[in-house]
């Protein structure tokens, strides 16, 4: 059988915790948000410019958690053009065009910087 004794509490991890919280800065955010947001509009296949040049990004605070959400806005007849030409889509003749995976190649340089950036900022605490 094994057994688990615990003494004292977690005053310094929860201090940890919160210097943790607070090194979260909105404005680091807001770079990595830029970021993607030209790396997707470079990486967008390009015909008229209109799909390239609708990515945006939103910040999402929530109680624990902070986001950073890239969408696209063009929009033709429902449809979202950035995600049919990520996937794929079906032609009126019954064709099929082949998607291609432009998205994630280019936010995921933006991703891996965010990921260090943070995990150097948590270290140096």
């Amino acid at each position: 059988m094994i057994k688990f004794r615990q003494k004292g509490d977690f005053v310094r991890l929860t201090r940890y915790l919160e210097k943790v919280k607070k090194t979260v800065n909105l404005g680091d955010l807001d770079k990595y948000g830029r970021a993607g947001v030209a790396a997707l509009a470079s990486a967008t296949p390009v015909d008229t410019g209109l799909t390239a040049n609708s990515w945006y990004y939103k910040i999402v605070q929530k109680e624990g958690l902070v986001a950073i959400t890239f969408c696209n806005s063009n929009i033709q007849n429902g449809v979202p053009i950035a995600i049919i030409l990520q996937y794929g889509h079906g032609t009126n003749n019954g064709g099929w065009v082949q998607g291609r995976d432009y998205i994630n190649p280019a936010i995921q340089p933006v991703f891996d910087k965010l990921t260090n950036d943070a995990w150097r900022e948590v270290t140096k605490l």
